[in-house]
């Protein structure tokens, strides 16, 4: 195959990495600023950002450096997308937030977390089949699915409920919404992952080495 046709195909991969990226980081922060409680990786972020001082795009950025470390162990595979994924959310986040108003009633809170959540789920879509690594929280749900033998929708249900105790007991806002987020998301993904026909445990991402290999062999 020509280089020139990789490079395309390699550029076409990043840019359908960057647009899932914006989308996911568009939705986190239309669940938070829906104002009826937040989603539950939120519950978890934004209460431990208040509990240490820092702000939300910095703890999301920690906590998926820990994330990444837990996949590892577990066996997952870890990629260029997995490292932009975890800096490029918590930096997005900080620059959308204060440019996205707060919902100002239920009605209108709830149209924001329901638009959030399936801007994540189509975010999640378009940056797993970049195919460069998944992203620290998906690895984790695509790693629980490949080693219990569930679900996607159902690993990530439980993530999302594990998060949202132990963000609860941080101080984190846990409302309508959360509860909300929590029964939509696993149906969202699934439903978002059927319309394109997407199978999130048969992708074969890349690792770092594998990339780097591409490119030098692009470059001859």
């Amino acid at each position: 195959m020509k280089s020139g046709v990789i490079l395309k195909r390699f550029c076409l991969r990043i840019f359908a990495l960057l647009i899932g990226l914006f989308l996911f980081s568009f939705g986190v922060v239309l669940t938070i600023k829906a104002n009826i409680g937040y989603a539950p990786w939120e519950v978890f972020h934004v209460g431990l950002a208040r509990t240490i001082g820092v702000s939300i795009g910095t703890i999301s950025i920690s906590i998926g450096v820990l994330v990444v470390v837990i996949n590892i162990l577990l066996g997952e595979k870890l990629g260029f997308a997995t490292f932009l994924n975890m800096i490029l959310v918590g930096l997005i986040v900080d620059l959308l937030f204060p440019r996205i108003p707060l919902g100002q009633n239920l009605i209108a809170g709830i149209i924001m977390l329901l638009a959030g959540v399936f801007s994540i789920s189509i975010g999640t879509y378009f940056y797993l089949t970049a195919a460069l690594g998944p992203g620290p929280r998906d690895g984790l749900m695509i790693a629980l699915a490949r080693k219990t033998g569930r679900s996607v929708g159902l690993c990530r249900f439980a993530i999302e409920f594990v998060v949202t105790i132990a963000g609860f007991f941080l101080g984190g806002m846990v409302g309508v919404g959360t509860v909300l987020f929590v029964v939509v998301i696993g149906f969202a993904v699934q439903i978002t992952f059927k319309i394109f026909r997407f199978d999130a445990t048969a992708v074969k991402h890349e690792t770092m080495r594998d990339t780097c290999a591409a490119l030098k062999a692009i470059r001859g």
